[in-house]
């Protein structure tokens, strides 16, 4: 019975507030659609206010009130997850009014919303570069802001999602090894493992996962000169090997040491090396 009661009260409730929002929506009294709007967007109700400051904006063009009905309709915008919507908002905000109240905060926030927008790091992460552009640009302007260190964290997990997707590129080369079907135009799969991860560790030096790209590149060489013609067996081999000492020199206590070192014994049939 209790339930029935609770769910009959929400009902009426849902009902009232939405009948409610529908008689301010109609009104013709902008101030207090203003006020109402600010008010739900105080309760939490994001999708009632920016509703309600869409139409607002446009009308406070001009006025005192432009510059915050501009903001809290993209914050509400934010809020509410629709992060591309909200993005362009706050560019509007921080253009229109480049020396406002709200400057500061636009510029953080359409940032936050490209960091919101980054995907996972196998997709395409032209919107993570975008955030990372927008914090750099955000950091030139206001190089003295309180959120300096939050704004290097951001960017420091956005590199991380660039970094873990030249990895998965990477990786995915070596594991496709010696199938040709997608190197039509000459190279090896091996090959390409090798480029993508060297222009990974140029690319990003104080990257985290360093020993994962050197192993990729180690056992691409590796298995480069395994697979090469005898005209080029040998150069590769010695590449090979020289991979494999320039691996165990910067990782000593690698958990893949034994696999250099067995790479090593192999290459040395090749190159001449004493056993």
């Amino acid at each position: 019975m209790k339930k029935v009661i609770y769910i009959i009260f929400a009902t009426l409730l849902f009902t009232s507030c939405a009948q409610e929002f529908n008689a301010v929506y109609k009104h013709t009294d902008y101030e207090y659609k203003y006020e109402f709007a600010k008010q739900c967007f105080a309760r939490g109700k994001y999708t009632q206010a920016s509703t309600l400051l869409g139409e607002l904006i446009t009308i406070f063009k001009g006025t005192d009130r432009a510059e915050e009905s501009l903001y809290i309709y993209a914050m509400s915008l934010y809020k509410d997850g629709d992060y591309e919507a909200a993005s362009d908002s706050f560019k509007r905000c921080y253009t229109s009014y480049p020396k406002g109240m709200y400057t500061e905060s636009a510029y953080f926030y359409a940032a936050e919303s490209l960091y919101e927008s980054s995907p996972e790091p196998r997709l395409d992460q032209t919107p993570t570069m975008a955030a990372i552009k927008a914090y750099q640009d955000f950091l030139d302007i206001f190089p003295h802001t309180k959120r300096r260190s939050e704004t290097h964290e951001r960017m420091i997990a956005l590199q991380d999602k660039l970094v873990m997707k030249e990895y998965h590129s990477a990786k995915l080369y070596y594991n496709l090894g010696t199938y040709f079907g997608n190197c039509l135009t000459g190279g090896s799969n091996y090959e390409a493992c090798i480029i993508t991860a060297e222009n990974a560790l140029k690319d990003y030096p104080y990257m985290s996962i360093r020993e994962d790209f050197a192993l990729l590149i180690m056992k691409s060489k590796f298995y480069l000169a395994e697979n090469s013609v005898e005209s080029k067996r040998q150069e590769r081999y010695q590449n090979a090997e020289d991979e494999c000492y320039g691996f165990l020199n910067e990782y000593p206590e690698s958990k893949e040491r034994d696999t250099a070192e067995k790479y090593i014994a192999v290459c040395k049939k090749y190159t001449g090396g004493a056993q």
